[in-house]
């Protein structure tokens, strides 16, 4: 199975954007994604639809946060961009007929809305402003060199 890389993408966007104190266009975002700006400005849409992040058109326009970075969770990020459950249920009901078919679907329902769950909490508890002192702490940090 294969997550969407969406949330990935939304949570980076986001850190530039709280890491600097001026608007991003859609370019320089996609430039530190190594990414195309069709796709970021696509992603920054659905953050801004959720009121994440606000745009302002014309010469030195860009993006900014719609709130503080202290405010916004990885969560808030995720909602924001993913549509449905994270884990995929039976694409049609297993066989009736079947031991396993009768009860698995039961059984997954209820694993995966407890990983998913926990998932949530833990994705709640980090803002962008956290990620953003984490990146300014390992851009200080001298290279370590290997031996």
């Amino acid at each position: 199975m294969s997550l969407s890389s969406r949330s990935a993408v939304a949570i980076h966007a986001l850190t530039m954007l709280g890491r600097w104190d001026r608007s991003l266009t859609s370019t320089e975002i996609a430039d530190s994604l190594a990414s195309n700006p069709v796709l970021v400005r696509r992603i920054l849409g659905s953050l801004r639809d959720a009121g994440l992040v606000w745009s302002t058109e014309g010469r030195g326009g860009g993006w900014s946060l719609a709130r503080p970075a202290r405010e916004i969770t990885l969560y808030d990020a995720h909602v924001a961009v993913e549509a449905g459950p994270v884990l995929s249920r039976h694409a049609h009901p297993p066989s009736d007929a079947c031991e396993v078919g009768r009860h698995m679907q039961t059984l997954l329902e209820t694993e995966f809305r407890e990983a998913e769950q926990a998932m949530q909490e833990r994705l709640s508890q980090t803002t962008i402003a956290h990620l953003v002192h984490q990146v300014l702490t390992k851009e200080r940090k001298p290279a370590t060199r290997h031996q």
